[in-house]
């Protein structure tokens, strides 16, 4: 019988990593997603437009509608969730871990489809993007997959 191959997902809102772990070992960084994370002051490098106020003559800034760093993780969490869909169903995987920093984690839960989460063996809500390659052993034994 052929050992379930386990899956650990590492990210944030702009990096991912995904390490295999199988009974025999860690295999760390066999894939490696970054998405083209822009700054804040890169997407809106315009000043706020101003507008006339219902009545009288005074100007006052417009405020933004939009909150651009949430939906640039939200579009880094959807092709991240495509990315593993896609594999699952190429049976690269059985079992998946997701280690993620809370936000990214939670954007992940609510994309994540019913095939995918049956899957999903822990949720973790920690940042572990940036921990060494040579350490990410030790974490993730830590687990206990």
């Amino acid at each position: 019988m052929k050992a379930k191959e386990t899956w650990v997902l590492i990210a944030d809102g702009a990096r991912a990593r995904i390490v295999r772990h199988a009974q025999e070992g860690i295999e760390a960084e066999d894939l490696l997603f970054e998405f083209d994370h822009k700054q804040l002051g890169e997407i809106m490098s315009d000043r706020p437009g101003r507008s006339f106020a219902s009545e009288g003559t005074r100007r006052s800034a417009i405020e933004y509608r939009s909150e651009p760093e949430k939906e640039q993780e939200a579009r880094f969490a959807e092709a991240l969730l495509a990315e593993l869909e896609r594999r699952l169903h190429a049976h690269e995987f059985d079992r998946l871990a997701i280690v993620a920093e809370p936000r990214m984690l939670g954007m992940l839960r609510k994309g994540i489809s019913p095939a995918l989460r049956r899957s999903v063996v822990t949720e973790v809500p920690k940042d572990l993007t940036k921990v060494p390659r040579h350490e990410l052993g030790v974490v993730i034994a830590q687990l206990d997959l």
